[in-house]
């Protein structure tokens, strides 16, 4: 009963997502969650009567019917063997990059982007279109790339600084686990996943995303497991065996896939590697209002200094640069789940000034918060933070470090026999990209 032909650890978007592979081809797969609920990083729960999602912005890789099958959304949907329409596309308005004297737009048309960095650096617009052009023919997702930085091949291309900080801003913020720089092959995808194709979220939320997800995996008979975190991943000679799990029970497996992440994953298989854990964490303020003024701003990506500066802080946060969200602010159709009107904000923090220094550091955000949109405080009715113990909490990662290591494993393979991993230090970004993470490695590791 408690062998199977594979073992995926975690049931966030990427364990999902090759679980769902898996099933479909008639393999006895079992996911294994630490937590009472599906989604990792992107989750939801209820306070006061209203559903609150985690972790979402928005989705990255907007596809519309008839664009190319090759968009990432759209070849992420054929392999889970779901639809557009299942999904419930709902686009946003319109988005900002926000520095002290410039301000970028974009919104899903690239010519909004295009004409906003031709107004604002009239100088730089023939070097940014040589830029475009050299990331459209440049594969990302080859999992052959080695590491390049990406503020110096932008330089190659952008002359003035305050640009390469504005088109770093979001693309840090959305998937950099290097301080003050990332990997090219990880910015090429979230500009394209960003910029180029553009921002939506599902009509049903977050929630009916997993639960259409859920629905899919288990009704092509795999099975799940929550409340079953993994305690070690057995292993002889050099073979994977199996798993232990917190409760003392084993799982056989020759094949186990794990979206713990890799230096996460090391310790559990107790293998060598020199995988560092990361340093990047956020705290994350919502704020529930009554009414709030009207806007089409969907997310507004800001720094107001004249330099970004995208590392960990000696304070418990940086107030300096994060990320604004508005999750009622998209193109809903009747019947849509429509969040309250709400607030997120995002910035960095420092892990070891929590959960000492978590009641500061929220009043600080929503200082910010209240200066940066001009919503009234009072206007509030309800108020949560998600700090970098949430993250170890809800995902297992070393002092919340969200988007992982800033080592990544763009095989999957690991020095153990039989034991991949997948999801963010895949390197794979987003939530369109945990997903391909998970069905890509399935794919290729474990349907032979």
């Amino acid at each position: 009963m408690n062998k199977y032909d594979a073992i995926i650890i975690g049931a966030g978007l990427a364990g999902l997502g090759a679980g769902i592979r898996l099933a479909h081809y008639g393999l006895k797969v079992c996911i294994c969650e630490r937590h009472s609920r599906i989604g990792g990083m992107n989750s939801y729960y209820h306070r006061q009567g209203m559903l609150l999602e985690t972790g979402l912005h928005a989705m990255t890789n907007l596809a519309r019917p008839g664009d190319p099958k090759s968009r990432p959304l759209l070849k992420m949907l054929r392999q889970l063997r779901l639809t557009l329409e299942q999904l419930k596309v709902r686009e946003q308005h319109h988005s900002l990059i926000r520095f002290p004297e410039r301000t970028l737009r974009f919104d899903n048309d690239f010519a909004t982007f295009e004409a906003s960095v031709a107004d604002c650096f009239p100088a730089e617009i023939d070097g940014f279109r040589r830029l475009d052009r050299m990331l459209e023919e440049f594969n990302e997702v080859n999992l052959n790339n080695h590491f390049a930085s990406a503020r110096s091949l932008i330089g190659r291309f952008i002359k003035d600084p305050l640009l390469t900080d504005m088109l770093l801003c979001p693309t840090c913020y959305y998937g950099s686990a290097l301080e003050d720089d990332m990997d090219f092959s990880q910015f090429a995808i979230l500009y394209k996943s960003v910029i180029r194709q553009g921002l939506f979220r599902p009509g049903d939320g977050i929630k009916g995303w997993l639960d259409l997800l859920l629905n899919r995996y288990q009704e092509s008979g795999g099975e799940l497991r929550l409340n079953c975190g993994v305690s070690r991943i057995l292993s002889k000679d050099g073979q994977v065996t199996g798993v232990l799990t917190d409760a003392g029970e084993v799982l056989s497996t020759a094949k186990v896939l794990s979206s713990a992440g890799l230096p996460e994953t090391q310790e559990l298989g107790e293998l060598p590697g020199d995988a560092r854990f990361g340093r990047v964490a956020f705290f994350e303020s919502t704020h529930v209002f009554k009414e709030l003024s009207e806007s089409e701003e969907t997310i507004v990506f800001f720094c107001n200094t004249e330099r970004l500066t995208y590392r960990r802080p000696e304070p418990a946060v940086d107030v300096d640069s994060g990320i604004l969200c508005y999750p009622h602010h998209f193109k809903f159709e009747p019947g849509d789940f429509r969040p309250p009107p709400t607030i997120k904000t995002s910035v960095l923090a420092n892990p070891a000034r929590f959960p000492a220094e978590k009641a500061a550091a929220m009043a600080e955000v929503e200082a910010l918060t209240v200066r940066m949109t001009g919503a009234d405080p009072g206007n509030a009715i309800f108020r949560d933070a998600c700090t970098p113990q949430t993250i170890v909490r809800y995902t297992g990662r070393k002092e919340g470090a969200i988007y992982g290591s800033p080592d990544k494993c763009l095989t999957g393979k690991t020095a153990l026999q039989g034991l991949y991993v997948c999801g963010i230090d895949q390197g794979f970004l987003g939530i369109t990209g945990a997903t391909l993470s998970g069905i890509s490695m399935a794919n290729l590791h474990l349907l032979l």
